[in-house]
């Protein structure tokens, strides 16, 4: 694809591609649908011939939605240089003429992410050029390639602003540094890995001083949030939040800890890192190299008169003990566990070395969490559910003919019919029935049938609600849903 002096907002709105010059001929992507009288337009305008080149639907959606993420807009180029980087002025080694346009296609690139709302930034070195890749609302997109011959470049760069090892490219790194432009800070935790065609750079972004949602915004339904709530209505016990990277885990814990936070609650919280600053709460940032680790720093909070502890994540058996024993001697402990389902959570402790009859003791709840794309509003299609819709998504039969929507596409976001995300949820509260099965070290299919007689929701099941309100599609619930 090429850039034009026609906006990218004509192509879109035409459902047009520009694809290629050359001889003063502009080859032009188009569809069945594509009428003369535009493609007349574009001749008159450029002054050039235009070759209509016929494409499929999907092959313009995709096209059209590089389109837009490879376009400097003005705003953009004015933009650009208030993207700043905390970085000591001595160290600074690519600040000179030669790394200025470096400098600006880091900068741009961070900016492009800011604005899409990206997590995460790939830049993936291979044999003819470097790809760089967003991930928006959960998905890769590759917004653009830059000549192999820069990529060390920017390896130096983003190496030196992480205060990485520059010398070192044959082993891992990990760094930080933080970003701002205007009133956005961003912290960006920065992954190098060797490759065949040079350093694989992967960048996390977490915005700082983001506001604190609620149980409803993060896309709690009101059933499953009266039963949180009475959850959290006990003195003390462990409440756990399961789920894959990058699935809200955090920010529903954090969620979960507002609702808790009071003047009369001494709230610490132990991370790594630190994603949301909350006043009223004490907040710990891990750093293993001076041997803060998350159960050392669990340690020694527990000698600061705590009610309630978050501890970031559960990941090794020293950790896991901690937090039992912390939870059964009167606090409130919230923490996170990478597991694929609700029930899976008690075994996973167990095999972490808890002692199942402690387990059932404290055990109070577990929420599993997945991520899915919303529809974007402004570009969403009516349709109908099929029995078949029914079937897969495990609803009703009578359900069948209901309206649900699918994916448009449209600027807003960036064609491809969705624009941010929602949780879907499955709770599984212990009662006495489901203690007794942890205690006695039942499997997580004991736990989930025992669970299900209960009332407790899968994550298909709540997904297919969100179907049903038109929060998102039917492909998206079962990519999302379909492998658990």
């Amino acid at each position: 694809m090429i850039q034009t002096e026609i906006p990218v907002e004509f192509w879109q709105r035409h459902r047009l591609v520009p694809l290629s010059q050359e001889n003063g001929r502009l080859t032009v992507g188009v569809d069945e649908s594509t009428p003369i009288e535009v493609l007349e337009d574009v001749r008159l305008t450029l002054n050039k011939d235009v070759r209509p080149v016929r494409m499929s639907t999907e092959e313009i959606d995709d096209a059209l939605r590089r389109l837009v993420l490879n376009t400097d807009a003005p705003a953009i180029e004015e933009d650009v240089d208030n993207v700043s980087v905390s970085l000591d002025a001595s160290s600074d080694l690519m600040g000179d003429a030669a790394g200025a346009p470096v400098v600006r296609l880091i900068n741009s690139m961070f900016l492009r992410a800011m604005q899409t709302g990206a997590s995460d930034i790939h830049i993936e070195p291979f044999e003819e050029d470097t790809v760089v890749r967003m991930r928006i609302d959960g998905m890769l997109h590759e917004t653009t390639r830059v000549p192999r011959s820069r990529h060390s470049q920017i390896a130096a760069r983003l190496k030196v602003m992480s205060k990485l090892d520059l010398a070192e490219s044959r082993r891992p790194q990990d760094g930080r540094l933080h970003v701002h432009s205007g009133e956005r800070h961003i912290d960006v935790r920065l992954s190098t890995v060797p490759t065949l065609h040079g350093e694989r750079l992967v960048m996390r972004l977490l915005e700082k001083n983001l506001e604190l949602l609620s149980l409803e915004q993060v896309g709690m339904l009101n059933d499953t949030e009266v039963i949180i709530n009475e959850i959290l209505d006990h003195p003390y016990g462990l409440f756990l939040v399961t789920g894959p990277t990058g699935s809200g885990k955090t920010t529903t814990l954090y969620s979960v800890l507002d609702k808790l936070r009071s003047p009369d609650c001494n709230l610490i919280t132990i991370e790594d890192p630190v994603e949301y600053r909350v006043a009223g709460v004490g907040q710990i940032q891990v750093n293993e190299k001076i041997g803060l680790t998350f159960a050392s720093g669990l340690r020694s909070v527990l000698r600061q008169d705590p009610d309630v502890l978050m501890v970031g994540e559960i990941r090794d058996p020293e950790t896991a003990d901690i937090a039992i024993h912390a939870a059964l001697t009167g606090h409130m402990v919230l923490s996170t566990l990478h597991t694929n389902d609700a029930p899976a959570a008690a075994t996973r402790l167990v095999d972490l070395g808890v002692p199942s009859y402690l387990l059932s003791s404290c055990l109070v709840g577990v929420l599993a969490q997945r991520l899915v794309r919303k529809l974007c509003p402004e570009c969403k299609r009516p349709t109908e559910l099929t029995k078949n819709d029914t079937k897969r998504l495990g609803l009703r039969e009578d359900l069948a003919g209901r309206t649900a929507y699918e994916p448009g596409g449209c600027e807003k976001c960036l064609q491809t019919g969705y624009r941010g995300r929602t949780g879907v949820f499955e709770l599984m509260r212990v009662d006495e029935d489901l203690a007794s099965l942890i205690a006695r070290s039942e499997d997580a299919r004991t736990l989930r049938t025992t669970a299900r007689k209960h009332g407790m929701l899968s994550l298909m099941e709540d997904a297919a609600r969100k179907v049903i309100q038109g929060v998102t599609s039917r492909e998206e619930a079962m990519r999302v849903t379909k492998a658990i």
